[in-house]
């Protein structure tokens, strides 16, 4: 029993060493001190979800949407299978944007997540903080409070990614997709592309199916449209379910993120 157990906590340790080392590295402490030393005394004035930076469409008039879910890692989350069942089983294509909380809660659904060919995983922040430099908050959830703890946030749950599924992300979506200008420089300098939306698809998943519906027969070519994965105990499911056939009726196809450049 001794021995079994150690290997175990072993095993357990070994899985999580590979983002430990990368984030203590030294190229990691460069780049942050860097940052920091870059943005440092920039003084933010303006907030929102749609600022300069802030990519919220595809650049095509080709009849396409890209479908976007945050899996956002609160205390109360779970996991949507319906949703992704539904995806998969209609080949539809999204781009999902992940919480490292979300995936230490559900790594045994991020993984399929992964393996699904249909699916692109993107960086959804390590705790789930509006992108801010000093501490602004949104919804009630306090923003990172700093350039570096902002590089922390994007940069982290970057690396866990990647050590997990062999490719860094490209595309972040901050907690609640709040910005100010500062924070969008500072990602941008990181190297990702900011991904806002078009249509609010969910509400934070608050919608009723009818409401999920409206909101995306409302989209035009070329919408992001913004859901979250993360509330089975929601509606959003329902909603995609009833407005996908009657999108495909209208000529819609489904696309990633990264199928298209962003405006």
């Amino acid at each position: 029993m001794k021995i079994t157990t150690v290997k175990i906590i072993v095993l357990s340790t070994l899985l999580f060493l590979p983002v430990f080392f990368h984030v203590q590295g030294p190229g990691y402490l460069v780049n942050r001190k860097n940052i920091v030393e870059q943005f440092k005394g920039g003084i933010p004035k303006a907030w929102g979800e749609k600022l300069p930076g802030v990519k919220t469409q595809l650049n095509t008039k080709e009849k396409v949407l890209a479908l976007t879910f945050d899996a956002c890692g609160s205390k109360n989350d779970g996991y949507d299978e319906q949703l992704i069942n539904f995806l998969t089983a209609q080949k539809i294509p999204a781009t999902l944007f992940i919480n490292s909380r979300w995936i230490d809660k559900h790594r045994k659904e991020f993984n399929s997540l992964v393996a699904n060919n249909l699916f692109e995983i993107e960086n959804h922040g390590l705790n789930h903080k509006p992108a801010s430099v000093n501490g602004k908050s949104e919804y009630g959830i306090k923003g990172t409070s700093s350039v570096g703890e902002l590089f922390d946030e994007v940069e982290k749950n970057a690396l866990k990614i990647e050590t997990l599924t062999g490719k860094k992300p490209h595309f972040y979506r901050s907690g609640t997709a709040y910005y100010d200008e500062v924070a969008v420089e500072v990602i941008g300098a990181l190297g990702y592309e900011i991904a806002g939306f078009s249509v609010l698809g969910d509400a934070g998943a608050t919608y009723k199916k009818e409401q999920v519906k409206e909101a995306l027969l409302s989209a035009v070519p070329g919408s992001i449209v913004i859901c979250h994965m993360n509330h089975p105990e929601g509606e959003t499911a329902e909603g995609i379910i009833e407005a996908i056939p009657l999108l495909k009726q209208q000529g819609f196809k489904f696309v990633t993120l990264s199928a298209y450049k962003l405006e």
